[in-house]
């Protein structure tokens, strides 16, 4: 088969690599600058946009597509690509494979066939194991402390705070979820954990280490940030706008770190594995 590679990051070089291994033929734009690609004699690079795209069938962009709603995310390039600029030039015929496309961009081109790769649940549960190992590395790097019986508060119940709480207890941490539901307060003390209310984070926030949100919304406010000891790691795993008062933070002299998008940042070969998986799978 044939696959165009266009922008992104670690990830998107993975990717090339492993299809091309896999006997595929493999075309890129805007990875010019990536030594992986330039050294590997089966990679294709392309020398203009329309090229790259002509060539293929299968139209791989970025995770995230873009950062900012204007220019689709690139590492390996000096050249900025804006988002309308590509995505017209693509035909109905081809299959387009992205991750994290914003709902507005994806209406816009609704007529092009679009996969957002992150939508899909064997995507986002595989990608948690990397956000909790990469959670659990900044923690002993920014603490310099052993895990091993620390108190950590992790506030949410999804995917990713389930994974992330029962990684820590592995490691034999004192864990805490905050969460609102009757159903998640059962779930979490069958898996021998800890619970508290979300609601109800004020005074005993300030008995915990680390405090790990997984929740998209702000949680913590300064009514609960002022009862945070100085020595408490702040990890938000939570997309924008994120769920801790950084503002407040800061002023507080919190230590606290935002820490986006970290599967293509500690693991970007499993990451990669994930989504070519999914990619062949949906073609």
């Amino acid at each position: 088969m044939n696959f165009t590679i266009i922008g992104g990051d670690l990830r998107s070089v993975k990717i090339c690599k492993i299809l091309s291994k896999q006997g595929n033929n493999i075309y890129t734009y805007a990875l010019e600058n990536a030594e992986e690609i330039n050294e590997h004699k089966d990679i294709k690079v392309c020398d203009t946009l329309e090229e790259a795209i002509e060539k293929s069938e299968n139209i791989i962009l970025p995770t995230p597509f873009s950062k900012d709603g204007q220019f689709v995310h690139t590492v390996y390039t000096n050249n900025k690509l804006n988002i309308d600029e590509v995505l017209s030039k693509i035909k109905k015929e081809q299959k387009i494979f992205v991750g994290a496309i914003q709902n507005n961009i994806k209406e816009k081109y609704k007529d092009l066939q679009i996969i957002d790769l992150m939508k899909l649940e064997e995507v986002a549960v595989l990608n948690t194991i990397a956000t909790a190992e990469g959670t659990i590395e900044i923690a002993i790097r920014e603490t310099q402390k052993n895990i091993q019986g620390s108190k950590i508060l992790v506030l949410g119940f999804g995917r990713v705070a389930k994974v992330v709480a029962q990684k820590f207890k592995a490691l034999d941490a004192k864990v805490t979820c905050a969460a609102r539901k009757q159903e998640d307060f059962a779930w979490i003390e069958t898996l021998g954990l800890e619970y508290t209310n979300i609601n109800q984070l004020n005074e005993e926030i300030g008995k915990y280490d680390i405090i790990i949100n997984t929740v998209p919304e702000l949680i913590l406010k300064e009514e609960q940030l002022k009862n945070v000891q100085k020595q408490t790691l702040l990890i938000d795993l939570a997309s924008k706008p994120g769920g801790i008062d950084f503002e407040v933070a800061k002023k507080l002299e919190l230590k606290c770190i935002w820490a986006l998008a970290l599967p293509g940042k500690v693991a970007p070969i499993s990451t990669a594995e994930i989504l070519v998986k999914s990619i062949l799978k949906n073609i």
